[in-house]
């Protein structure tokens, strides 16, 4: 019967013996977990990115909307002061044009040997910048000042007495109590001293100042 001889015995055994060595094993099951670790990571880093990057073109668009949306109220709001504007002067206009009330109400004034040397009536503004704030910019605003002045003379036997009476007739006017505020009529100053006039007859001259309720435009 033939003998059979494997040179390659020894070699096979001990390559049998490396494969089945749990150490090696274990040294490929690591290395291939670390492996699949790194393409998750990759893909999950991959996949962040793309993420960040839809989410800052979001905001860019957002960003761009809330800058239109913000020109939009602040061209809004610089009509609407226009407008405001455009109205009050408007109005101031038209009160410059509908002084007949005052003087027919001056007309209506009577003392005796009392007589009215001039008037003048005053409107001062006062401008108030607009405040912009968190919900927008407040509109510019003007307060409005108006004050009568009345120049008269009292000629009456005893001049001078005669000026408490001329100036209780304002407030006893049915005009000059709407439009003036509350002890809005005062004497400007002291009355002059007697003077005597072309007609030869005495006179002191004093002012009165009528001043009406302030007004925010």
């Amino acid at each position: 019967m033939p003998i059979k001889l494997n040179l390659l015995a020894e070699a096979q055994a001990q390559e049998e013996m490396r494969r089945k060595d749990p150490v090696k094993f274990a040294t490929f099951v690591g290395a291939l977990a670390v492996v699949i670790s790194l393409v998750w990571f990759s893909a999950s880093f991959a996949t962040l990115k793309m993420t960040e990057n839809k989410l800052n073109d979001v905001k860019a668009k957002i960003a761009t909307h809330t800058n239109d949306f913000a020109l939009v109220v602040l061209n809004r709001n610089k009509i609407a002061d226009c407008q405001k504007r455009q109205d009050e002067l408007d109005k101031l206009n038209e009160a410059r044009q509908l002084q007949g009330p005052l003087l027919d109400a001056l007309q209506q004034i009577y003392v005796p040997n009392v007589a009215i040397i001039r008037t003048r009536l005053d409107q001062t503004f006062s401008f108030k910048e607009g405040v912009q704030t968190k919900a927008g910019r407040t509109p510019a605003s003007a307060i409005e000042k108006t004050v009568l002045t009345i120049d008269a003379k009292d000629f009456s036997a005893n001049p001078g007495d005669q000026i408490n009476r001329f100036k209780d007739s304002f407030t006893k006017s049915a005009y000059f109590k709407t439009v003036l505020e509350t002890n809005g009529v005062r004497l400007a100053g002291s009355p002059s001293a007697a003077q005597t006039g072309i007609d030869g007859k005495l006179f002191v001259q004093f002012t009165l100042e009528c001043r009406y309720p302030e007004k925010t435009r």
